[in-house]
């Protein structure tokens, strides 16, 4: 896929994110205010959180396509994953307050009333809206093999979730279980949290270089020796640059071969990895005689 495709795939899907999520937190707050749905009110900050966390996977999806440049011979891939970072203290700070206010009502016996139906029936609309945004995202991000865009996919699958309890909480409520609905704030709360953790841990396994999968490293080994005249490979290294990557990796040829002819085969093995592997876009090929793995010809 060219990254001409990718922006625009890209760009599409980040639009729906923003979009979809501001007219839901506009919802939101409009009828958990006058149904007097807690749970509601918190989704709706929550939603808010979402718009912001998809405005800044733009912003870092747009600095990842920048080409490599003199000061960064890599590209700017990794910046997704610190935006990425940086919508996890957006979470935070957005479970922080809606923590204050579950502590209000269930701790400090602030007047609880029942929620009535029409909370009930926009958290079904959520749910609907919300899986077809994450369906969607999510899909997307896999095929451009977007951080930030999987990040807040992630993050948009929690408000599934959310929605669903907050339609048991409603109906518990007018049930005689008051208090279900602050409560299934305070599950909301946690939610967040989790989701803020996994975010991070994402974004950080990217920045400090973690494999994406062993089977990548398979794919690479096995591109590098469909090609004539390599008998080995080993010593491969991944470098994961956001949305894409750079190899480093061992090839064993003949003892008998010229330097023109090792590095010969040398090119082919980057252009072979370039084509069939579609996340790598740069290749180092230090050519090995065959047997001596610690003796390299470049």
């Amino acid at each position: 896929m060219d990254s001409r495709e990718r922006e625009k795939l890209g760009r599409n899907a980040i639009i729906v994110g923003i979009s979809g999520n501001a007219i839901l937190a506009i919802f939101n707050f409009i009828i958990g205010t006058f149904s007097g749905s807690t749970a509601l009110i918190a989704e709706s900050a929550h939603t808010f959180a979402d718009i912001l966390d998809s405005s800044i996977a733009f912003i870092g999806f747009k600095i990842g396509l920048r080409p490599p440049d003199t000061e960064h011979p890599y590209g700017y891939g990794r910046a997704e994953s610190l935006t990425g970072l940086i919508s996890v203290i957006f979470l935070v700070f957005i479970a922080y307050e809606l923590l204050l206010d579950v502590y209000s009502k269930l701790l400090l016996g602030t007047a609880l009333t029942p929620p009535n139906f029409t909370a009930a029936l926009m958290a079904l609309v959520g749910i609907i809206v919300n899986y077809t945004m994450t369906t969607y995202m999510t899909r997307v991000g896999h095929e451009i093999n977007s951080p930030a865009i999987t990040s807040d996919a992630k993050h948009q699958r929690v408000d599934i979730f959310t929605c669903v309890a907050i339609f048991i909480g409603v109906i518990g409520s007018h049930l005689g279980v008051p208090f279900l609905d602050p409560l299934v704030a305070l599950i909301i709360v946690v939610l967040v949290l989790r989701t803020a953790f996994e975010v991070a841990r994402d974004n950080i396994n990217n920045i400090i270089g973690k494999v994406p999968s062993d089977h990548l490293l398979q794919n690479i080994e096995v591109a590098a020796l469909s090609v004539e005249g390599v008998s080995g490979a080993h010593s491969i290294k991944i470098n994961y640059l956001g949305p894409y990557a750079t190899v480093d990796i061992h090839i064993e040829v003949e003892p008998n071969l010229t330097v023109v002819e090792a590095h010969k085969i040398s090119i082919q093995v980057e252009k072979k990895i370039i084509e069939q592997v579609e996340i790598v876009t740069i290749v180092n090929v230090h050519v090995c005689i065959t047997g001596e793995k610690g003796v390299c010809l470049d």
